[in-house]
């Protein structure tokens, strides 16, 4: 079974494939097709967990390819902090993609929280509605990871040492200074 970690970003998709990568039976990867288009784009070996903010502008193909096949996190953040690190990195990556491809450079008066909240709130929501459909899916709240780590381990069967995956947790991988601990 392939499980999918569809998040926005800036909510601890990092640290969640690192926690990964201590479950035996599975393989684990961040972003590992970002490169790709096409049929490659979502294309992952078996038992493969994949976390990529990526993924929630591919959903409709992601249904087509995996539909209720698959197992399904949706990894998130408080909003507020998540669009705070998100402001910080708007001239790079998925928010300068957004902000100049999605909204075409958006409005003089609109700061860069408020256009990092925009996108926030937009994916949350495409994720939800993608997953209303699934009954293999979990909600996992970076707030509460140590917790939600050990009932995902639990729902995908995984094997290795949770211990070890549990302490990835206690590290915060990928952060911005607008981050905190």
């Amino acid at each position: 079974m392939n499980v999918f970690i569809l998040n926005t970003g800036r909510c601890g998709s990092t640290t969640f494939i690192q926690a990964c990568g201590h479950i035996e039976n599975y393989s684990a990867a961040h972003e590992s097709n970002i490169h790709k288009i096409s049929e490659g784009r979502l294309s992952y070996g078996k038992n493969h967990i994949e976390a990529d903010n990526r993924l929630s502008w591919m959903l409709g193909r992601l249904d087509r390819t995996y539909g209720n096949d698959a197992y399904y996190v949706h990894l998130h953040r408080d909003r507020e902090s998540t669009a705070r690190s998100f402001a910080g990195r708007m001239d790079y990556g998925i928010m300068k993609a957004y902000r100049e491809g999605v909204l075409l450079g958006g409005m003089a008066h609109q700061t860069d929280y408020m256009i990092a909240m925009d996108y926030v709130e937009t994916v949350e929501a495409n994720i939800a509605l993608f997953l209303e459909n699934k009954s293999n899916k979990m909600d996992f709240s970076l707030a509460h990871a140590r917790r939600d780590f050990q009932k995902f381990w639990r729902n995908i069967h995984a094997k290795g040492d949770l211990e070890s995956a549990l302490l990835e947790w206690r590290v915060c991988y990928n952060a911005s200074e607008s981050d905190s601990p």
